[in-house]
């Protein structure tokens, strides 16, 4: 990222890296020159505006402590609750360092990786100038790098006909449990390579509190699917068997019951495999994927889903075609799935190029570039 930016400025990113704790929003490296602009680096994660907005006061004690080690020691506690206040209201200015805590009112660049986003227009309102660019493309690149020149993915001895990662479903990811029930209620358990874990983030699925009600399952999905026990750290991987043994890949992306556009590791990997896939996204995210040079696979599978704005008709979209997809007779499906690797190859071919990789860094050096002439004109 120093590198593509020119060097010429001061960045802060999230270190380890898919942490979302203000306290882990540090400086890239050791900087001489603190007049120069500052980027913060949100680009992994969905924004989240509201998550930094008003921090209490252990957070603000935390950062307090931390950059001012001296105050620890202060028994003032006026001067305490003063800098409580100034931190608190900081929102992702928080992360600056003390010879920067002068510039909290001037704007800065904030990458970011996401497209119609209400979170980036009250950054904006914050004096935020958003810095768009597809951080997950280069990631997934190198995290997948071998799957370019894996000979056993090509090895295909399709057992079932679906592979579904579904491991996290609180937040966000709350659709998944729907998406697990409706699995179920279609009778395709058994025709999915999929696994479900009744815990997360030490809560239970049947305490969850939804924040959409459309979403709320009635069925003990433990009884239909194996545990799934494996970590946030299996996102930046390869299992070769589980695509070897199946037809197609059902990606449950992080963004699901919204309008932005915000495609992670989790689609590229099966396009990093040549796994034809069906994609539980945001309205549109088909479109999105076109525009960066892929193919999707209409009319060989009913796409349509990706225009349907209601999200639990969206789901039901996409598991009525899996259903249609499954009741082919097995001459049919084989046909299918051998045109479906056709269109998956290309995808592949494309995501390995070096054409690709240049136009995903070309864009974010254009975006990035006037995202500058804008700040120095402010």
């Amino acid at each position: 990222m120093d590198s593509l930016c020119g060097g010429d400025i001061v960045i802060y990113r999230f270190s380890p890296h898919g942490s979302k704790k203000i306290t882990d929003l540090l400086l890239l490296k050791k900087y001489d020159d603190f007049t120069m602009p500052i980027m913060i680096c949100h680009d992994q994660e969905i924004l989240d505006f509201l998550s930094y907005d008003n921090f209490n006061d252990q957070v603000c004690d935390d950062h307090i402590f931390n950059r001012f080690p001296v105050l620890r020691s202060s028994s003032d506690p006026d001067k305490l609750a003063k800098l409580r206040l100034f931190f608190s209201k900081l929102n992702l200015n928080m992360c600056l360092e003390p010879q920067q805590l002068w510039a909290t009112e001037k704007p800065k660049l904030l990458l970011h990786s996401e497209k119609k986003s209400k979170n980036l227009e009250l950054y904006n309102q914050k004096k935020f100038i958003g810095v768009y660019w597809w951080s997950h493309a280069i990631i997934a690149r190198d995290w997948f790098r071998y799957a370019e020149h894996d000979p056993n993915l090509q090895q295909k001895q399709i057992k079932q006909n679906f592979l579904i990662y579904n491991r996290a479903w609180c937040g966000v990811r709350e659709y998944r449990l729907k998406f697990a029930e409706l699995i179920v209620q279609q009778d395709l358990q058994n025709q999915c390579m999929m696994k479900f874990n009744p815990w997360d983030s030490g809560q239970h699925y049947q305490t969850h509190v939804y924040r959409n009600l459309n979403f709320t399952v009635d069925t003990k999905l433990e009884d239909y699917f194996m545990l799934n026990e494996h970590d946030a750290t299996a996102s930046a991987d390869y299992v070769t068997t589980d695509y070897v043994n199946t037809g197609i890949e059902v990606v449950l992306e992080t963004l699901f019951d919204d309008d932005r556009w915000h495609l992670t590791e989790k689609i590229l990997r099966p396009i990093a495999c040549g796994q034809p896939f069906m994609l539980a996204a945001t309205p549109g995210a088909l479109s999105y994927l076109r525009s960066y040079g892929f193919q999707t696979f209409s009319p060989l599978i009913n796409e349509s889903y990706d225009s349907i704005t209601d999200p639990v008709a969206r789901l039901q979209a996409i598991i009525a075609e899996m259903r249609r997809i499954a009741d082919l007779d097995l001459e049919q499906r084989q046909i299918l799935f051998d045109q479906l690797r056709e269109i998956a190859a290309h995808n592949r071919g494309w995501f390995f190029c070096s054409e690709f990789h240049h136009r995903i860094t070309s864009e974010l050096q254009q975006n990035f570039a006037q995202a500058l002439n804008h700040l120095q004109g402010t």
